[in-house]
C-alpha cells in the first residue's frame, strides 16, 4: 500500500472509529474483527491505484460515505451516516431555530432557478416583500444560475444581524430588483392552527368549530420548541373558551423522542407514555405526571387525535399514549408503523460527523408493537388503528386532494395571500361530529 493511500485511509474517521471500538470493547474477537477493517481498507486501496481514472479528494470522500451509507442501509432503512453538512442540517431541523432570511425555496423544474415556494411571515425576506414564486437569480455577487439548494442554503443562512442580498425577478416580470435583507434568528414553527388570520398571516385561527368551542392544532413534526409552541396554542384556546380539541397528527413523520414524550404528557395526569427495548430486552419506560398538565379536565374536554398513513415514529407514541390511556379517540388511517429508535453518535472527527443507528424499538403503553418489519401483513399487529367506527379509507385522488389542500393552507402565496382550493376533509368532519356529540351539541 503505498504511504498517500495509508494516510487517505487512515484519515476516515468512520474506520478508524469502528477499529478502535471493537479492538477495544471486544479483544476476544481482535483478529477476526480487524480482518474486516482491513478488508475495507483493501478495497479502498485497489479503488485507489487501479481504477480506471484517479478521484480527487471530494470523490474519494463522497466514495467512502457512499460504502458507510450502503451498508448501513442494508441494517434498515433508518441508520445511515452523515458527513458534516448533513449532521448541521439535521441539528437545525431538531432544534428548531437558524439564523436566515425566512424563504422557503425550491428548484423549479421548467428553469432549474431556485425559487420562493414561500416567505415566513414575520421574517426579513417577508417584511421586505420577497413574494411567493420569485425567482433567485444571485445571491450577493455570486450568480443562482445552476446551483442546487444545498448550495444555495449556506450562502442565504448565517449569522444574525449580518446582510445578505438577493436578487430576484418576479414570474412574467422582465424587471430585477435586488433586496438587502439583514439575517435573523429564525424560529420555524411545527404547531399550525386551521387557518390563518387574513390581518396578520403570522397568526392563526385555532379554531375549526368555534360556535361549539372546537379548537384545532396540527403538529408537522416533534422538534425542541414543539413543546413551548403547543402550550401556547392551548393557553389561547382556553382563554377563548374552548370546549374541545382536535389534535391533528396526518401527515407527521416523527422527530425527537424527548418531544413526543413531553408532548403526551401535556395531555396525561398518569399512565404509561411509551417505553423503549434494546436488543438484549433491556429498556426503560416513560409515565405521564401530575403536574403541568394542559386542557383538563379530561372527562369535560373531550379530544381527537387525527393520522393517516404518513404518520409515523414520534406521532405514533403521541397517538397510541392518547388512545391507550383513554384521553382521545384516533380517527383517520392506519398510521406508518415506524417503532424503532435511532441514536445520533457523533463520531471523533473534524470537521464533526455521526452515525445514525438504530439501538431500541419502542412499545405503546399497552405493550402492543408499533413497528411494522418487511414481512408484516396488514393482519398483523402494528401501528396505530383508528378507534372503531373512526377508520376513513381514502384513495390515491382525495389523498392527493388533501395535501393540495393543505399545503395551500400552510403557505404565504403571491401578494401575501392566502387562496385555498375546495375539499371535503372527511376525517376533519367526523372528528367534529364526535366531539360535538360528546358536548351534547349538533
Amino acid at each position: 500500500m503505498s504511504r498517500w493511500s495509508l494516510s487517505w485511509l487512515l484519515a476516515i474517521p468512520f474506520a478508524v472509529l469502528c477499529f478502535a471500538t471493537l479492538t477495544l470493547t471486544a479483544p476476544r474477537n481482535r483478529d477476526k474483527d480487524y480482518q474486516l477493517v482491513r478488508t475495507f481498507v483493501d478495497v479502498l486501496n485497489e479503488v485507489d491505484q487501479h481504477y480506471v481514472r484517479p478521484l480527487n479528494d471530494e470523490q474519494k470522500r463522497a466514495l467512502v460515505e457512499d460504502m458507510i451509507n450502503e451498508g448501513l442501509g442494508k441494517l434498515d432503512p433508518y441508520s445511515g451516516y452523515m458527513n458534516d453538512k448533513e449532521l448541521k442540517r439535521f441539528e437545525t431541523q431538531t432544534e428548531g431555530n437558524f439564523g436566515g432570511v425566512g424563504i422557503q425555496i425550491t428548484q423549479d423544474l421548467k428553469t432549474g432557478l431556485l425559487m420562493v415556494t414561500s416567505p415566513m411571515p414575520g421574517t426579513p425576506a417577508f417584511d421586505a416583500g420577497i413574494q411567493a414564486g420569485d425567482f433567485i437569480l444571485k445571491i450577493d455577487d455570486k450568480s443562482a444560475e445552476g446551483i442546487t439548494i444545498d448550495e444555495a442554503l449556506p450562502l442565504i443562512t448565517g449569522e444574525p444581524g449580518t446582510k445578505v442580498n438577493l436578487t430576484v425577478v418576479s414570474e412574467g416580470d422582465k424587471k430585477e430588483r435586488t433586496v438587502t435583507l439583514t439575517r435573523a434568528k429564525i424560529s420555524v414553527k411545527t404547531v399550525y392552527g386551521y387557518e390563518r388570520l387574513p390581518n396578520d398571516l403570522a397568526k392563526w385561527n385555532w379554531f375549526v368549530d368555534r360556535q361549539n368551542g372546537i379548537g384545532y392544532i396540527r403538529v408537522l413534526q416533534f422538534t425542541d420548541p414543539t413543546l413551548d409552541d403547543l402550550k401556547q396554542a392551548i393557553e389561547e384556546l382556553e382563554k377563548a373558551g374552548a370546549k374541545a380539541l382536535i389534535l391533528d397528527l396526518r401527515g407527521n413523520p416523527g422527530g425527537l423522542l424527548t418531544s413526543a414524550i413531553d408532548v403526551s404528557d401535556l395531555f396525561l395526569t398518569k399512565g404509561k407514555i411509551v417505553s423503549t427495548k434494546d436488543r438484549n430486552g433491556r429498556g426503560r419506560s416513560w409515565d405521564a405526571k401530575e403536574s403541568d398538565t394542559m386542557f383538563e379536565p379530561a372527562n369535560e374536554r373531550p379530544m381527537v387525535v387525527l393520522v393517516d398513513r404518513m404518520s409515523a415514529s414520534a406521532s405514533e407514541i403521541v397517538s397510541a399514549a392518547l388512545q391507550d390511556n383513554n384521553r382521545a379517540i384516533v380517527v383517520g388511517e392506519r398510521s406508518y408503523g415506524k417503532g424503532s429508535v435511532q441514536k445520533i453518535i457523533r463520531l471523533n472527527s473534524e470537521p464533526p460527523t455521526a452515525v445514525k443507528l438504530t439501538t431500541d424499538t419502542y412499545w405503546r403503553p399497552s405493550e402492543k408493537n408499533i413497528h411494522r418489519y418487511p414481512d408484516m401483513k396488514e393482519t398483523d399487529e402494528w401501528g396505530v388503528s383508528p378507534n372503531e367506527g373512526f377508520l376513513i379509507e381514502m384513495d390515491s385522488e382525495e389523498r392527493l386532494g388533501y395535501l393540495r389542500y393543505q399545503r395551500a393552507k400552510d403557505i404565504v402565496q403571491k401578494n401575501n395571500k392566502v387562496d385555498v382550493p375546495h375539499f371535503t376533509d372527511r376525517v376533519l368532519e367526523l372528528a367534529q361530529k364526535h366531539l360535538r356529540e360528546k358536548l351534547g351539541v349538533k
